[in-house]
């Protein structure tokens, strides 16, 4: 049996969304900048994908750009804000330790250039109060971002009781929402949400592809300077088959969301039963205030990249966290971010559940999960301490 449960990463595309992309990589292939009948007819299918993307999010279609995905949407809302809040002398920012690294590079280039970047307070289950955004809120703050839901451990953030607090105080809110869009509810104008993060390939459609929203009271600023397409605020050909592909993924997203989400958590919540079973293992996240599709694992005693492996043999694709970090030793920062110390950290495992997961899958997943820790824990000289009490327990 061959189960991907890495959804968090990248989605498979929908068939609707391919089909839709085909004809815009042959005979619909013009310039959408183009005068001429092919490219006014691309035009057409750019305004069209607009249109029908910002009914998606409740926006309205001149507040959507296309971008190509989530870390240049993230880059270019955050860099936005800071230039309006430059110019009105604010330079303050408040986000989260556990953002995706293109929030957290991205504020820390911006700490090099002179504004002061402060990070909410999260609990163990990676939640964030909307008392300590009150409280932390500055005269001279400029932008609020914290992500709807997390990436690697699916906790979702309060959004709309952060958006109300920003609205009243007169601050940008930025949310990256990667992992949101299609799969919970988000209404843009309801949670006062002035900037939104999104990527096509999380919800079935084409990598390469996503866009930012961006409120009606904030002047975008362009990270890619060079011609006059998307209102001059993104420059570049757009990428029509692979828009006019995400658009069709999302509105399938967002037509089926409480279909999924009343299958998926029935079958999420039995994987954490089933994985909490295994001695000194911990689930990460809040149980309830999750995505549907998420299941994230501390395991004692073992190495998260020897887990990944052995599971890759027994014909399973997981992950230990965030896929563009995977090439990395050090641990998760968003389980040291919760509280998890660096030798529990090492030891993760994220499972994302996608539509065509069934009960039977679940069940091999629990099954070679326990017999894959048991295995790599025979090996492991941690284990033999802490079975010996050299060491302590921790989980």
């Amino acid at each position: 049996m061959r189960i991907y449960a890495d959804n968090a990463a990248t989605t498979k595309m929908s068939p609707a969304a391919i089909e839709a992309m085909l004809p815009f990589l042959s005979e619909d292939f013009g310039n959408p900048s183009g005068l001429y009948t092919a490219g006014q007819k691309a035009k057409e299918a750019l305004e069209d994908a607009r249109e029908r993307v910002a009914r998606c999010i409740n926006a309205s279609p001149r507040q959507i750009i296309f971008t190509s995905g989530g870390s240049e949407s993230d880059n270019q809302a955050i860099l936005t804000a800071a230039a309006m809040g430059e110019k009105a002398g604010k330079r303050h920012i408040l986000s989260e330790p556990m953002e995706h690294h293109a929030v957290l590079h991205t504020l820390k280039a911006l700490e090099k250039r002179g504004f002061t970047v402060e990070y909410l307070p999260v609990s163990a289950a990676g939640l964030v109060k909307a008392s300590d955004l009150e409280r932390m809120l500055r005269d001279d703050t400029c932008l609020v971002t914290v992500m709807a839901a997390n990436n690697e451990i699916g906790t979702l953030q309060p959004i709309e009781e952060i958006g109300a607090i920003c609205r009243k105080r007169g601050v940008l809110f930025h949310t990256d929402a990667v992992q949101a869009v299609g799969h919970i509810p988000l209404d843009v104008d309801s949670a006062r949400i002035d900037l939104l993060s999104a990527s096509a390939h999380k919800f079935h459609g084409p990598k390469g592809t996503g866009f930012l929203y961006a409120g009606s009271n904030v002047r975008l600023e362009p990270l890619i300077h060079g011609g006059a397409q998307e209102r001059g605020k993104r420059a570049g050909t757009e990428n029509v088959a692979g828009i006019v592909a995400m658009t069709v993924a999302l509105e399938e997203a967002v037509a089926n969301r409480e279909a999924i989400a009343a299958r998926l958590i029935p079958l999420r919540d039995r994987l954490i039963r089933g994985l909490s079973a295994i001695p000194h293992a911990a689930l990460n996240g809040d149980p309830e205030k999750r995505l549907p599709s998420n299941v994230n694992f501390c395991f004692e005693g073992i190495e998260g990249e020897s887990l990944l492996l052995w599971l890759d043999e027994a014909g399973i694709a997981a992950s230990s966290g965030s896929a563009c970090t995977s090439g990395s030793l050090d641990p998760s920062h968003v389980l040291l971010a919760i509280g998890r110390p660096h030798d529990v950290a090492h030891g993760s495992l994220r499972l994302s559940l996608g539509e065509e997961t069934t009960q039977e899958e679940v069940d091999y997943l629990i099954e070679a999960v326990t017999k894959a820790v048991a295995y790599l824990r025979g090996f492991s000289p941690v284990w033999r301490e802490l079975q010996n009490g050299d060491r302590t327990y921790i989980l």
